[in-house]
């Protein structure tokens, strides 16, 4: 088989037959995140909310998120696949669905669902289907994963704002972002989660379309 070829077989979901079975254990991963020192899966505080967003590599964007005031803690993962409990390889090898996502949790009072959907989508290039830059993929597709009509609808909302947005910057291409209810989230192995801070050299495939999303009160950080 050829490169193209296996690129091209890389960047068609599977079938839910076809996809591998995976396994009935989770992945090993962290106890605790390596920046805040707050267990990973947290005991937050009440009022607490939470987001899954996908947009290439999770190592770049989990950094993105939680450089972001208000933003309490994160965690790298798979979704929205059909693969139980997947590995990183059998993520990567286009056999499972799944996409690389990170699980935001943030307290609305200092940061907006809104302001969290600006930060995703001025952090990658949301036109490219499946692949983000050089890497290619079903798992570097663009994605928000919604938790109920609220989310969904402010998603909507910001997804044709930015579509806007990009049309009159002079983007032909239109967004293939899409927006699903909030599938089942796998953590990542123990070495993925916040990468970034553990080898601050690594590897960030994220780069933006560089222009700004008319959504969100105020700014956020970035890196």
């Amino acid at each position: 088989m050829s490169i193209l070829d296996r690129l091209l077989r890389k960047s068609e979901m599977p079938e839910k037959g076809a996809a591998l079975p995976g396994r009935d254990t989770p992945a090993a991963t962290a106890e605790k995140h390596y920046v805040t020192g707050e267990s990973l899966k947290g005991s937050w505080p009440q009022g607490a909310r939470t987001a899954l967003f996908g947009l290439g590599c999770f190592w770049g964007a989990e950094r993105r998120f939680w450089q972001a005031d208000g933003v309490l803690g994160t965690a790298v993962g798979y979704a929205g696949g059909y693969t139980p409990n997947p590995t990183y390889e059998e993520v990567c090898s286009g056999r499972t669905g799944h996409n690389e996502v990170v699980l935001v949790t943030y307290d609305p009072a200092r940061i907006s669902f809104e302001q969290l959907l600006k930060l995703f989508f001025e952090s990658h290039n949301p036109t490219q289907g499946m692949r983000q830059g050089n890497d290619v993929g079903t798992q570097y597709r663009s994605g928000i994963y919604v938790d109920g009509p609220e989310q969904r609808q402010a998603a909507e909302r910001a997804l044709a704002a930015y579509q806007t947005a990009l049309t009159h910057a002079g983007v032909t291409a239109k967004i293939t972002t899409e927006i699903v209810d909030a599938p089942e989230f796998f953590y990542a192995e123990a070495y993925h989660q916040q990468y970034l801070a553990k080898n601050p050299n690594g590897y960030c495939g994220l780069g933006g379309t560089g222009v700004s999303c008319p959504i969100g009160l105020g700014a956020v950080a970035a890196e």
